[in-house]
């Protein structure tokens, strides 16, 4: 039994670093190709690997052309006001669709299901017009703007409400609570790993979002690191070292989050049942 055991667990861990290092694998060749010549970068014949001559150029060049520092606050300024209001209203639409009844309950819960039903592209020319219509275009409240609300967000949290007991509401009512510190003091923080998982797909989504930037801010001071990406390998050729330099300074960022708070990465998605 004991070598059965062994053996399997040999074979789970083998599977597993195959795949950890199929996933990174990406990873490496992008930090290499950064460092090569663009000969080096699109040569078949032979096949070239590591770079004949590490060129660090290649950042510089991009740093020159692109504001960074610039990108990194559009980015992640949008990444908190989306992370701040979506994570806020949907707990409170959640809470209410969970535990409260009123009259129309299930009909409204029926049109957040249905929003999660139809593609995002449909509401990106009534978004639109709702932002040029304010003049706020070229703003880092028109990047964060489609992602203010969650229907996800509402019915994951949603989840979360329904499953705590009955009896926590009946003992704060008995001890004069009313409904918001009910909400606010037992309710939310007993649902903390739910959102700390909104926290992370909302985080996630907004990083990689690349068509609502591209179409809302035209101005390259108003760009993400990802219209700002696009940008820059959009043309008839491209510079295959420059693109992977740029997108390096790009994912550093979310990768020093992941390492300094990995648990609550790992806590979140976990208990959230979802996958990224």
């Amino acid at each position: 039994m004991e070598t059965k055991k062994r053996s399997k667990m040999i074979l789970v861990h083998s599977v597993l670093i195959i795949g950890a290092c199929i996933m990174i694998l990406p990873f490496i060749w992008m930090i290499l190709t950064s460092f090569k010549s663009v000969t080096e970068s699109t040569s078949m014949n032979p096949f070239i690997i590591f770079p004949g001559k590490w060129k660090i150029q290649n950042y510089i060049e991009v740093i020159k052309q692109n504001n960074f520092l610039s990108l990194y606050y559009n980015t992640f300024a949008m990444m908190f006001i989306r992370v701040v209001c979506s994570v806020t209203f949907s707990a409170m639409a959640a809470y209410a669709f969970a535990r409260l009844k009123f009259r129309g309950k299930n009909f409204l819960f029926g049109l957040v299901l249905f929003q999660m039903m139809v593609p995002t592209q449909i509401f990106i020319i009534p978004q639109f017009l709702m932002i040029d219509k304010l003049g706020m275009r070229n703003t880092v409240f028109a990047l964060a703007f489609p992602g203010l609300v969650s229907a996800f967000g509402t019915f994951l949290l949603r989840q979360f409400f329904a499953g705590l007991p009955k009896e926590l509401e009946e003992a704060a009512i008995l001890d004069g609570c009313n409904i918001g510190q009910i909400f606010i003091k037992i309710m939310l923080p007993l649902v903390k790993s739910g959102l700390i998982a909104l926290s992370i797909f909302t985080a996630l989504f907004a990083f990689k979002d690349l068509m609502w930037p591209m179409i809302i801010n035209s101005d390259s001071n108003a760009a993400t690191l990802s219209s700002a990406l696009a940008k820059i390998q959009s043309g008839y050729s491209v510079n295959y070292p420059q693109l992977m330099a740029a997108s390096v300074l790009a994912i550093w960022p979310m990768l020093l989050i992941y390492s300094i708070f990995q648990k609550q990465f790992i806590e979140g998605i976990s208990t959230s049942g979802g996958k990224l």
